[in-house]
């Protein structure tokens, strides 16, 4: 079913979906709430770009329905202009061009003439880059270097500072973007920004959508001192390290000796319990004393972690949001990682033979935190 198939929302629940998202919440609970279809919330964001459309009103002095019936029955009844317009208390002008542009006296409907009078309702007024191809292409030209509309609106100011002509604010950019209605920026620039969003998110903090729930979760202050000051070894931190393709591979890092444990990820599928599962089947292959925590941060991914703490006795403890020096050993060994691994590289190609020639190598470089032992040495030493 294409966009054009979902159903049309109805003005009440337009203003629900809207009074929910500028409250910070997602599109997909917005509908589940209010019993819609997700793709009818999705298809109708889309198409005014994230960004509600102002209401079409009738402008002040315009003539209302009910004038125009009095209007019509006026006719009807064999009266003249000027005393119709007298009854209304408007100008005789006003009602005649009314009656003129809508059939004249003979064929002048009241409800007819409403409905083309209210298609003819004032729309927004064309934005300042529909109207300027100069600027325009100045903006066009900044997005293609990737600039944002904030630098483009600052540097404008600068370099015209006698000419608002030539000056355009921020938010306008991003209108004219994201709302293609206003027919200048073409919707392919958007792959310029920063994020690549195809449509405009309500300012403000973003509730939770719902996605990737971690119940029951242990935040890495209650982890065990002994995690803490790396005087026991089986202490792991672990995330995902993703290639071309959005394409993951699992990394383990113990926190005392930094050795390095690669999990490939069937079929490069990276949800929760496919990662619960492959994490629970390489860790059960370690000794027991190398099997006492991991340390992970909020990525969805880890939302089964219940299910990988029943599989294998070891608890999962959680890092503050955007906090990866929370998981510095393991942020160190990704970065080393890149050399094998680069970003470039779909990961589905490689198998898990491949991951652990990889780890043996990096495990077997000397490392400046050990001392300039290896891992593997750090390791084998722990084991004996």
């Amino acid at each position: 079913m294409g966009h054009g198939d979902y159903e049309r929302l109805t003005p009440e629940a337009t203003d629900q979906v809207w009074l929910r998202l500028r409250a910070g919440q997602a599109a997909k609970p917005t509908a589940r709430e209010l019993g819609l279809c997700t793709g009818t919330v999705r298809a109708y964001l889309l198409r005014c770009g994230g960004i509600r459309p102002e209401p079409r009103r009738r402008a002040p002095g315009r003539l209302s329905l009910a004038e125009r019936e009095e209007i019509s029955r006026g006719l009807a009844a064999g009266q003249s202009i000027r005393m119709i317009a007298a009854a209304l208390g408007r100008s005789p002008s006003t009602v005649s061009r009314e009656v003129n542009a809508n059939g004249g006296t003979r064929r002048y409907r009241a409800a007819r003439a409403d409905v083309a009078a209210w298609a003819r309702a004032t729309r927004p007024k064309p934005c300042k880059l529909a109207d300027n191809p100069a600027l325009r292409a100045i903006v066009e030209e900044k997005l293609q270097r990737r600039w944002s509309p904030q630098q483009i609106a600052g540097w404008l100011k600068i370099n015209y500072p006698d000419s608002p002509e030539m000056q355009v604010s921020h938010e306008s950019i991003y209108r004219t973007l994201y709302v293609q209605s206003r027919g200048a920026l073409r919707k392919e620039l958007t792959a310029y920004l920063r994020t690549g969003r195809v449509i405009r998110r309500p300012k403000g903090v973003r509730l939770p959508d719902g996605r990737g729930g971690r119940p029951n979760t242990l935040h890495i202050s209650e982890r065990p001192p002994e995690a803490e000051d790396r005087a026991v070894p089986g202490h792991w931190e672990g995330d995902l390290v993703f290639g071309k393709g959005m394409s993951p591979v699992a990394t383990l890092v113990e926190r005392s000796t930094r050795f390095l444990m690669l999990v490939a990820l069937p079929d490069g599928n990276h949800k929760a319990d496919v990662v619960a599962d492959a994490l629970a089947a390489a860790v059960t292959t370690l000794p027991t004393q190398l099997a006492r925590s991991l340390t992970w941060d909020l990525g969805h991914e880890m939302a089964e972690h219940q299910r990988f703490t029943t599989a294998t006795g070891i608890q999962v403890y959680f890092c503050d949001p955007k906090s990866p020096w929370q998981r510095g050993s393991n942020e160190n060994t990704n970065g080393l990682l890149r050399q094998y691994l680069p970003r470039r590289v779909d990961f589905r190609t490689l198998t898990q033979a491949d991951f652990d020639a990889i780890a043996q190598e990096l495990n077997e470089r000397p490392r400046q935190t050990l001392g300039f032992k290896t891992p593997s040495q750090a390791l084998a030493e722990v084991l004996r």
